[in-house]
């Protein structure tokens, strides 16, 4: 019987890792749709960056309160699933709790302190169920926000039905466990006692010994697979932000938030129509698309980013534009950004790794041209991130091919351009009369 149960363990981890293994291959092809960028200068500030602000959640901290539940959950997930190394371990090898006994007194203390964490966990979970669903954040009401209706509150509310439920899991297990202990079953070594979980021994202390074993045995599978499920939902999920912050923060942007990142080939050009020299005296190369129509337009970083997005809404929330009541949410970019590269790249497997143009595209079909233009390039959005997320980089590069292929801009905007491109100023005026004002300076 033994053998069986280690043998159908062994079975379920082999499933979840093949299961797992193909979804991350999927992310990653999506990701590897877009274009080529070079994040890999000055390294130092990039590992203390995403120590500090992925590890460290500096920037959820912007909100106390709020960071320090956050960072009680994101604190238990790393540090309960240490337990789980040992979980993994008995049901491969057939024991019970591994560690026990070459950890002693030590042991019952890390199970104590994993225990107070589960607690802590689950309570917080609940107080975020609540906040979510009592609608006590503006943010995060589909009645406001469009872009939160349908799978993302189901998506939300999921995760942490979920988290409690293996918590609960967990306390369930240990308080079986420590009755059976009790009772010198020999299976169950004495590693107690278990101070949270025994708060359920009362339930459970009616229960035969062998009603004990199938209860404590049922929560340990339930437990585990159920691990097992959210780490495999995840994948799926927008908190697939809790294993790509930590890459989407080393790659962050390091220049300052103003600073607008230049076409080299219209760069270029441009010096060639002033009569500067090119670089090098080079011809520029010959531009494919100024801007970006698509996802495979945008770089790779931006699509690792919508991977990344909490769909916390702070970026919204901060957005001037949404709050005059315009279509544009900061939010909704990201969104959009990861439901059309997840499309591409499900048609491109679907098709044996060729894809070609099925007439959709993000600038239109996903994101329209009144959104684009509410942006005010303010960088709240970029400001207001817990993770260094730039939906703004998005926005630009979407409004760049709408202005520079389409000419797709009001009229005032095509003015200004004009008088940039004749007079070097957006105003209509020659450059020899710019200092015409000083003339009347006594």
């Amino acid at each position: 019987m033994q053998i069986l149960s280690q043998l159908l363990f062994a079975l379920v981890l082999l499933a979840v890792g093949v299961v797992m293994a193909r979804r991350i291959g999927f992310i990653r092809r999506g990701i590897a749709l877009g274009q080529p960028e070079d994040r890999s200068d000055r390294p130092a500030e990039r590992w203390a960056t995403m120590l500090r602000v992925a590890f460290g959640q500096k920037k959820m901290f912007d909100r106390p309160l709020v960071g320090l539940l956050h960072f009680v959950i994101y604190a238990g997930f790393l540090l309960i699933n240490l337990e789980v190394l040992e979980i993994i371990l008995d049901g491969l090898l057939g024991t019970h709790r591994l560690f026990a006994g070459a950890l002693g007194g030590f042991y019952t203390f890390l199970i104590n302190f994993f225990e107070l964490l589960a607690v802590a966990v689950l309570s917080v979970c609940v107080v975020f169920l609540i906040r979510r669903d009592a609608r006590l954040v503006g943010r995060l009401q589909p009645a406001r926000h469009r872009e939160l209706r349908g799978w993302p509150v189901l998506d939300a509310n999921v995760i942490l039905l979920f988290e409690i439920f293996l918590m609960l899991a967990l306390l369930s297990m240990n308080a079986a466990d420590a009755l059976l202990q009790q009772r010198s079953h020999p299976h169950y070594p004495a590693a107690g006692p278990f101070f949270f979980s025994s708060w359920l021994q009362p339930l459970f202390a009616g229960l035969s010994t062998q009603a004990l074993v199938v209860l404590e045995r049922a929560c340990w599978w339930v437990h585990i697979l159920g691990i097992f499920a959210f780490g495999i939902y995840v994948t799926y999920s927008k908190h697939l932000h809790i294993f790509l912050a930590f890459p989407s923060t080393y790659f962050a942007r390091l220049l300052p938030k103003g600073q607008m990142q230049n076409m080299p080939q219209v760069t270029q050009e441009v010096k060639i129509m002033l009569g500067l020299a090119a670089d090098g005296g080079t011809p520029a190369a010959e531009v494919g698309r100024f801007g970006a129509r698509d996802v495979t337009d945008l770089s790779w970083k931006n699509l690792l980013d919508a991977y990344t997005c909490t769909e916390c809404g702070r970026c919204t929330d901060e957005c001037p534009a949404n709050l005059t009541g315009k279509l544009l949410s900061p939010r909704k970019i990201m969104m959009d950004t990861r439901d059309r590269m997840e499309e591409i790249t499900r048609q491109k497997d679907a098709a044996g790794g060729q894809w070609t143009d099925d007439g959709r595209a993000l600038f239109g079909d996903y994101i329209s041209a009144e959104e684009l233009r509410a942006c005010t390039t303010c960088n709240a959005c970029v400001q207001a991130c817990p993770i260094l997320l730039n939906p703004l980089d998005i926005i630009l590069q979407l409004r760049r091919y709408q202005n520079m292929e389409l000419s797709d801009a009001p009229a005032s905007w095509n003015m200004m351009f004009q008088n940039l491109e004749n007079n070097q100023a957006p105003w209509k005026m020659p450059a020899s009369d710019r200092f015409n004002w000083a003339d009347k300076v006594q």
